[in-house]
């Protein structure tokens, strides 16, 4: 490990983490303010305690005594007070400042482009705005400014020490070398640990995060042991380095009293040599070791701020890293974008091809023209490149050759936001928030269509819509709703805010036949203005679609309605007899196999 390259990397993060108390700094002004007195004071009394003693023990020093034990109590008060002036804000500029940091790391993860969201864990970017935005509450809202206060009680003691007596303060510190040689074996090592205690933690709860959402799933399959297996390798792992980091500490804190023991003789020692000869006072040796017990407890203090430290800029490195990566507006091309108009003539492919990794081709060659207000079916076997053809036209990934011409304009060029505010899209597995039904269809728009699509849906299915306007709050991803009940309610969220462009990515995959014709009737409802794309697995959901692309392997290899496609006796006939068979057979009770009429 180049120790100097961490450290430099150390003072950068650390001076980036600053930015977030610049907002406070006649706060943080007004703390360092007070720690200057604070730092002073501790040192302070061990001096009064001098002159107490020595006035004590004098003939006719009773009146001294008191003078200095009155300064003594008065320096108590004092620096009691200082210190909960300091703590307060010390604490508040803390608290502000990780708001602060959390804040943006949210509103970042919100920015981010899909690419990245698909390929990065749930729970590591819950731990970024969690477990490491909180590792930082330690330095914000105590540990600098407590290690410049150590530091300053430090001199402060030393001054004191030499301005008391120079020979006891050089037998004092023969003992730093050796504190020094510890403190540094202890940090190199803590470091370490520290770090690969944030990995684990961040794998810990990526895997709490995937198998939590997936619970019902290991309870169908009882795949418990197996998982728990996992989990307690993650956990012992994590223990073990927890436990590790306790073996430093318990290793370094000895070595520190050890060596603070060792100081405290080796004054001891020369006082009693000059005690004798009466060169030195009684109030001199107790202030000294009086001094070299505080001298020790602000070493002791950084060797914990360095823990703070190194869990903080190790915590930091990581949302660094996360604030560090581009937003979807970043990805976008810097050159001026054209604002979104609405559509008038139509979609275009033209010589489109798309691939996910650089390597395995997804889209090739496509070429299509989808006029506007038509309603246009996209069918094809599992991984032809449907859902990638919806990706692509809502901009959430590029293609690597060809474009996309929205009335003629290049779909690069034109703005993001405005685009995706007049498209909406369905998908397979429908997400809901644990919100009332409206509060999941309007998604805090002004949506001025709601009304009428909830008076449709009460004319056409009365039952439903009082099911759906009743519920209070759905539960997490609206479990307490069937898939059908989701997908009706992800679909009037989709038409309510009246989208020109509406993508139904297998909406009606995982709904039975009278809820595909509730959802069919709703998307009817809006066909009139709307130029709808039906992504779709099952053919009989697009048969009365205006045109129908047939994809294979990525490229269209029919395209026509559906009496066409019949017509040509291809691909698509095929695919259409062969899930009319499977339909018959689950109808009649009979065992078909695909491969039997295939």
């Amino acid at each position: 490990m180049n120790t100097s390259t961490h450290t430099a990397s150390d003072w950068r993060i650390l001076l980036r983490l600053l930015a977030y108390v610049r907002p406070y700094r006649w706060h943080l002004a007004g703390a360092v303010g007070i720690t200057l007195v604070v730092s002073a004071l501790g040192p302070f009394r061990p001096w009064l305690f001098r002159h107490a003693i020595d006035a004590a023990l004098a003939p006719n020093g009773t009146t001294s005594m008191l003078v200095y034990g009155g300064g003594i109590a008065a320096v108590l008060i004092v620096h009691g007070m200082l210190q909960i002036g300091q703590t307060y804000l010390l604490q508040w500029i803390g608290q502000h400042a990780l708001a602060s940091i959390r804040r943006d790391v949210f509103h970042h993860i919100l920015h981010l482009p899909l690419r990245t969201l698909d390929t990065t864990p749930v729970g590591r970017l819950v731990t970024r705005a969690t477990n490491d935005v909180e590792a930082l509450s330690e330095l914000f809202s105590s540990g600098v400014v407590m290690i410049i206060s150590d530091v300053l009680v430090l001199v402060w003691i030393l001054l004191f020490m030499l301005a008391t007596d120079v020979e006891l303060t050089l037998y004092a510190l023969v003992v730093i070398p050796l504190l020094l040689v510890a403190a540094t074996i202890f940090r190199i090592k803590v470091r370490k640990v520290y770090s690969a205690i944030r990995v684990q933690v961040a794998r810990m709860n990526a895997f709490l995060n995937e198998y939590i959402q997936g619970i019902t799933t290991i309870q169908l399959f009882s795949y418990h042991r197996p998982q728990a297996e996992r989990f307690d390798h993650i956990n012992r792992e994590h223990t073990r380095l927890q436990l590790k980091t306790v073996t430093y500490y318990a290793s370094f804190f000895p070595v520190v009293e050890f060596l603070s023991v060792l100081a405290l003789c080796l004054v001891l020692y020369a006082a009693f040599g000059r005690s004798i000869g009466g060169s030195i006072t009684v109030g001199t040796i107790v202030s000294f070791l009086m001094y070299g017990e505080m001298f020790f407890r602000p070493v002791r203090d950084l060797t914990e701020k360095y823990n703070v430290l190194q869990t903080a800029t190790t915590a930091s490195e990581r949302i660094f890293a996360l604030l560090d990566q581009p937003t979807d507006e970043a990805a976008r091309p810097q050159s001026a974008q054209l604002l979104a108009r609405p559509l008038e003539k139509s979609i275009e492919f033209q010589h489109v091809y798309f691939s996910y990794d650089g390597t395995t081709p997804v889209l090739q060659d496509i070429c299509l023209t989808i006029p506007v207000g038509t309603l246009v079916g996209i069918v094809g076997a599992t991984g032809s490149g449907k859902s990638t053809i919806a990706n692509l036209l809502l901009k959430f990934y590029s293609p690597q050759r060809g474009s996309i011409l929205l009335d003629g304009i290049p779909l690069e060029q034109i703005d993001t936001t405005g685009h995706r505010q007049r498209c909406a899209i369905v998908l397979q597995d429908a997400f809901l928030f644990s919100r009332t039904a409206t509060e999941n269809i309007t998604l805090g728009r002004n949506l001025p269509a709601i009304e009428p699509l909830w008076q449709q849906l009460q004319k056409t299915h009365p039952e439903l819509a009082r099911r759906l306007s009743s519920l209070d709050q759905l539960h997490e991803r609206g479990t307490s709703l069937s898939s059908g009940e989701r997908q009706i309610l992800a679909l009037l969220r989709a038409i309510a805010g009246e989208p020109e462009l509406l993508i139904l990515d297998e909406a009606t995959a995982h709904v039975d036949s009278h809820t595909e014709h509730v959802l069919m009737d709703i998307v009817e409802s809006a066909r009139s203005n709307t130029t709808i794309i039906a992504i779709a697995h099952r053919l009989a959901t697009v048969r009365n679609a205006d045109s129908i692309v047939v994809l294979h392997h990525g490229r269209i290899v029919e395209h026509g309605t559906h009496h066409e496609l019949m017509a040509r006796n291809g691909y698509y006939a095929t695919l259409w007899r062969l899930q009319q068979l499977d339909a018959l057979a689950r109808i009649n009770g009979e065992v078909y196999s695909v491969q039997k009429h295939s």
